[in-house]
């Protein structure tokens, strides 16, 4: 039996299970914000009577089946007022709620509590949310507004160092980590080599992190997955907002296609500090900038349909001298429509296209280099509104992949370049699964699914032979790993399958509800990763080479188990989240000594397949509500990697013994906090402080033709001082916004405050007076005051 016949079989047996017992009816409906008719994800839907409840989708879509009878209905939402409303339910009922912000006076409904707070019954752990209004308020550097920047406050989140592109999630690299915009994949997260990311805050509705816990309907990484969904567009509104700041300015204009029916937003940002390198004239041949754009179009066809088409570019572009240019970033498309199959099942169809390109031109040596790489994706998902007790999601997908791992073109046609392709690589990688979410009891739920991943490494493309096949090869005289020297080649017409896998991914998370105020839940999941990234960095750069699976280069298996502690109290005015963890990755690479990462044909020869493990404990302690509120996260974790010896005469990488990763951060201490002084002030502060990223430093050194050569000690057995820092701001809200539609605010704010020169990183030279090594410390920034004004209107 096929994996679809399964799931409609699942589906049509636990549909008629559910269909025994008392009478029952169903309410659903849409809800979003009154304002703008913006839909909106994650609301709560609760029938205090039954103590039971939902959750809006990712489009604002709930569904509930419940007994016969008469009930009320809470809504509530961060940043929203909660609303109560009496039913009779007698028949299905079709209901959309509108939500204001705290902002609007209303009489007309019951106003009650609305503070966050954990929601300890549900079987969802090891996930983080951030409002974009919480994020704009965090201090940044040079006042920029960073969605990546905010979720390095959470536990168990960590970067590779100040001005440093990417994170790391539980110890894992950055390239573990699935990152999707509108569901579109982004391979490079970041602008200008990590100091600000590819994220407007303007165009950005929601935000969640997963750590651990994944559900079923995500595949392809072995760490994380952040998910970020784009607004869409205000239907009732022409309206604009924007900021302006010392480097950069942003601005994002919203309105109706038709009015309460269909709308459009779209939003650009871009820098300009490169038009100050203009007045130098040393500097005028040089530039230094980014801009991107967000873009989408939403129209509702019917009360049972709606489509959706979304994107994204953007570009960094730098240049020296008009003879060395770098041109790189994203790209995405979306197209989903939305269709209500009944008042219990929900569906989206999405067809999505996502590139990541780099390239230079290096005008000096007479060539131009492209590489990047490319994806179409086909997904299905469903969602079952079966019972109050349970619901399904299940669906397919299915991504073709073209990688370009470099292109050379002469720049003209005197330079006496020749056209060169290293060969591009084709992959298809389809996917199946289903998830359930099941309430057992008053105190026990369940959320358990599974995956079934498979991946086929396709031609056009010539592949080496080795013997033994074997690429790599143990110099046991010399102690040293070496390429093997290939000894054939075959060649693999396009979409000919070269080599597949194929996985099965179990998902699975309990939540045991102690009492109204506290429960423990656990949870265990696999990923499989399919791509792998060719980096000899900690951090992602735009030159980093992606590349699939293959029979040399093994996919990722990682295997995570999570158990935690949670707890409201004091009338829900704090939370605690105490979670901890272990995560094992097979096959995460390591590379020889002396690997040779750029423009190589043949990657197999440098890299072998080790094993990576981290564990750890979090914590953090949030004040949900009041004037003053924010958080205190602490993780105390370990990361670390092996590359064993393959026989018993290899050494494997540094001894063959567990080493710390480049990821490993023993000590992880976050504070953020907000106090709202009134209507016209508000003040933010941040503080951060990491244990020092692993290095390895010179041991000793020998001559060589008299310049003394720093001789290496085992693999990242050193560090990087400590890491931290303390930013503050000051939000300044004119009194005179409330009588006009043109609104502003002020945004000062000191990064940095106390002037801690952070290491980026520690080089190690030879001293041109005593001719011995002496080490040099980077370091990026000091004390960076910045000012920024947003507007809307």
């Amino acid at each position: 039996m096929t994996p679809k016949k399964i799931i409609t079989f699942l589906v049509v047996l636990l549909s008629a299970l559910s269909s025994f017992g008392q009478e029952k009816f169903t309410l659903s409906g849409t809800i979003i914000d009154a304002n703008s008719n913006e839909t909106l994800i994650g609301v709560n839907v609760v029938i205090p009577e039954l103590k039971t409840g939902v959750t809006t989708n990712e489009y604002g879509f709930y569904s509930i089946t419940i007994p016969k009878g008469n009930y009320t209905v809470q809504i509530s939402y961060l940043g929203y007022l909660t609303i109560s409303e009496s039913i009779s339910l007698n028949q299905n009922i079709k209901n959309n709620f509108n939500l204001f912000s705290n902002e609007t006076a209303l009489q007309e409904v019951i106003i009650t509590d609305n503070k966050t707070k954990i929601d300890i019954k549900k079987p969802e752990m090891s996930v983080n949310k951030l409002s974009i209004s919480a994020i704009k308020k965090m201090p940044v550097v040079l006042g920029e507004v960073d969605v990546l920047k905010s979720i390095l406050l959470l536990p168990g989140v960590t970067n590779a160092g100040e001005g440093a592109s990417g994170f790391n999630v539980r110890g894992g690299g950055a390239d573990q980590n699935l990152i999707l915009l509108d569901e579109a994949t982004i391979f490079n997260s970041s602008h200008v080599f990590g100091f600000f990311s590819v994220f407007n805050p303007d165009a950005i509705k929601d935000l969640k992190l997963y750590k651990g816990g994944i559900p079923a309907r995500y595949g392809g990484r072995a760490s994380s997955v952040l998910d970020i969904y784009q607004k869409d567009g205000n239907s009732k509104g022409f309206h604009v907002n924007g900021g302006i700041g010392l480097i950069s300015s942003r601005i994002l204009a919203e309105g109706p296609l038709v009015k309460d029916k269909g709308s459009f937003l779209i939003g650009g940002r871009s820098s300009y500090a490169h038009l100050f390198l203009k007045l130098s004239e040393e500097q005028k041949n040089n530039s230094a900038y980014f801009y991107d754009l967000n873009t989408k179009l939403s129209y509702k066809l019917d009360t049972n349909n709606s489509l959706y088409l979304s994107g994204y570019f953007g570009r960094d572009v730098f240049s020296l001298n008009k003879s060395f240019t770098n041109i790189y970033g994203n790209a995405t498309l979306n197209l989903r429509w939305n269709h209500l199959f009944s008042e219990k099942l929900f569906s989206n169809l999405s067809l999505i296209y996502s590139d990541y390109y780099y390239g230079l031109d290096l005008d000096f040596v007479g060539f131009k280099w492209d590489s990047g790489i490319r994806n179409y994706n086909i997904k299905y998902d469903f969602k079952n509104y079966i019972s109050d007790k349970f619901k399904l999601n299940y669906g397919i997908n299915g991504i073709y992949y073209e990688f370009n791992p470099g292109t050379i073109k002469p720049s003209d046609e005197n330079s006496g370049i020749n056209f060169a392709q290293l060969d591009k690589k084709y992959a298809f990688e389809p996917a199946v699964y289903i998830n359930a979410d099941h309430e057992i009891s008053d105190r026990i739920a369940l959320s358990y699914g599974l995956r079934y991943s498979m991946f086929y490494r396709l031609g056009q493309s010539t592949v080496n032979i080795y013997a033994d096949n074997n690429p790599v090869t143990f110099n046991s005289a010399l102690q040293i790993y070496e390429k093997a020297t290939p000894i054939g080649t075959k060649f693999y017409d396009r979409n000919k399958v070269m080599q597949s896998y194929n996985y099965l991914e179990p998902r699975f998370s309990l939540a045991y509800q102690i009492n109204d105020e506290q429960s423990i839940k656990a949870s265990y999941n696999r990923m499989v990763q399919y791509l792998q990234l060719i980096s000899n960095t900690s951090s992602p750069t735009p030159l980093d080479v992606w590349t699939p699976s293959d029979s040399f280069i093994k996919p990722q298996i990682a295997d995570q188990v999570a158990l935690g502690y949670f707890k409201n109290f004091s009338d829900d005015m704090y939370s605690l989240e105490v979670e901890t963890y272990y995560k094992e990755v097979q096959n995460r690479l390591d590379y020889i000594d002396g690997a040779d990462l750029i423009a190589n044909k043949a990657i197999e020869q440098i890299i072998l397949n080790g094993q990576l493990r981290s564990y750890g404990l979090e914590i953090m302690f949030r004040k949900n509500e009041g004037k003053f509120n924010g958080w205190i996260s602490y993780t105390l974790s370990k990361s670390e990697q092996q590359t064993p010896g393959r026989t018993s005469v290899e050494t494997g990488i540094n001894n063959g013994q567990w080493y710390n990763s480049v990821y490993d951060k023993l000590h992880n201490v976050a504070v953020t906090t907000s106090y709202n002084l009134n209507e016209k002030w508000s003040f933010g502060a941040n503080f951060a402080l990491q244990t020092g990223q692993p290095v390895t430093y010179p041991v000793g050194q020998y001559d060589y033709l008299g310049i003394n050569v720093p001789s290496y000690g085992l693999r990242n057995e050193n560090r990087l001082p400590s890491y931290h820092h303390l930013d503050i701001a000051a939000t300044l809200t004119p009194t005179k916004n409330k009588n006009r539609e043109w609104k502003g605010e002020w945004v000062f704010s000191i990064y940095n405050l106390y002037n801690r020169k952070n290491a980026a990183s520690i080089n190690f030279r030879q001293n041109t007076d005593t001719g011995s090594n002496e080490a040099v410390k980077t370091s990026i920034f000091g004390v960076v005051p910045a000012v920024s004004y947003n507007f809307k209107f």
